[in-house]
């Protein structure tokens, strides 16, 4: 007889003792093994995993269009800086080959002046003390602050001349700042920006172009591109060692992260459901265990629903993530995730249906893809 049986038994006996008919019910309670389960306490604690994916398109075009070029167009006034940025070379659109010219996709970039708004002089005081903290010494410090903007955008259309989109990609309602060098003379910082005006300001247009190229990149891949993307995602794992599922758990999760570490963006996973059939199995099986409305069981049962929608998401299968965000819902234990499982899920499938893809792991191999004036057009997925 264990340790655990023993104490059932000493307590049915004690409450037997005083009033054997009035407590035989509660003794037969105590000694239920349902009742010894529902009084275990389960803490969980988040699993940190990571995945590996391809991005899709948010915005729809033709599925042939995988070629693009760009164009970059300056002021007069900026043009002798433009010469040695080419700011057109580091314009990226993943999943895309890029084209000097006559590509399906046309981006046409114009890069507006850089215009000194403000001029002003700001100081900083530096105090010396003594060891025992009284000041002894001040000495003051002058730099100019110079408050400029800047503006860029971009227009993109199709090789047909149809307009897809126009990208803001530098305003001049933000206001940027430049700070000099400090000067212990305050002359010397009032007239810092203009005497140095062609090298401070070759280097700020360098740098705002070089931003407003990176956002136009940034946002051509999320609107039309084929991103390889790792992110990291949270599951739930019982961290109670004395809970009866404290073991499987943990090895159903040593399966479930193999599986995942080695999924890529470029391999297909059609063998990645078979291998996580016995982690998916067990979960199902221990929500038919703890099938009570106690606490315990609900968040159980809660951790169950979101390692399946989490596992679910990332087998590219919207409709069974759906079923089990709606299982979190159900269970009453806390809705918000399920809430927002299913708005997940939706978008996901929505995703699939815009592109007409249905999973987010292929190859991209960009060197295939051939422009509307070139020999032949493969611009495909393979």
């Amino acid at each position: 007889m264990t340790v655990s049986h023993k104490i059932i038994s000493l307590q049915i006996r004690f409450l037997y003792k005083f009033n054997p008919v009035k407590h035989l019910y509660l003794a037969l309670l105590l000694s239920s093994p349902l009742f010894v389960m529902a009084q275990k306490n389960v803490d969980l604690d988040r699993y940190r995993l990571t995945v590996h994916y391809m991005s899709l398109p948010q915005q729809r075009l033709d599925s042939n269009y995988r070629t693009f070029h760009v164009e970059v167009e300056g002021t007069r006034l900026m043009q002798p800086l433009m010469e040695e940025l080419s700011p057109e070379a580091s314009v990226r659109l993943e999943g895309w080959r890029k084209m000097e010219s006559g590509g399906h996709v046309s981006v046409q970039v114009k890069l507006g002046d850089l215009l000194p708004e403000g001029f002003s002089v700001k100081e900083r005081v530096e105090t010396k003390k003594n060891g025992n903290g009284i000041v002894t010494g001040t000495k003051t410090f002058y730099y100019q602050e110079v408050i400029y903007t800047f503006e860029a955008a971009a227009t993109i259309a199709d090789y047909k001349g149809m307009h897809i989109m126009d990208q803001d990609l530098s305003s001049r309602q933000y206001k940027r700042v430049y700070r000099s060098p400090e000067f212990q003379v305050k002359q010397l910082a009032e007239g810092y920006f203009l005497l140095n005006s062609p090298s401070i300001t070759k280097e700020l247009f360098r740098k705002e172009v070089m931003q407003a190229m990176h956002t136009l990149s940034e946002n051509l891949t999320a609107q039309f591109g084929y991103r390889e993307v790792a992110v990291n995602d949270n599951m739930w794992i019982i961290d109670s060692k004395k809970h009866p599922e404290y073991e499987a758990w943990r090895k159903a999760f040593s399966v479930m992260s193999d599986v995942l570490f080695n999924m890529d963006a470029n391999t297909p996973i059609d063998g990645a459901r078979e291998k996580l059939a016995p982690v998916i199995n067990y979960f199902e099986r221990v929500r038919t265990v703890y099938t009570s409305t106690k606490k315990h069981d609900r968040k159980i049962r809660y951790a169950t629903y979101y390692n399946l929608a989490v596992l679910y998401y990332y087998l590219d299968d919207p409709q069974a993530m759906m079923r089990e965000a709606n299982g979190l819902v159900l269970n009453d234990y806390d809705t918000r995730d399920g809430k927002a499982f299913e708005q997940t899920a939706a978008w996901l499938k929505n995703l699939f249906q815009q592109n007409n893809i249905y999973t987010r792991h292929f190859p991209v191999n960009t060197t295939l893809f051939r422009g509307p004036y070139e020999k032949a057009d493969i611009s495909r997925i393979n």
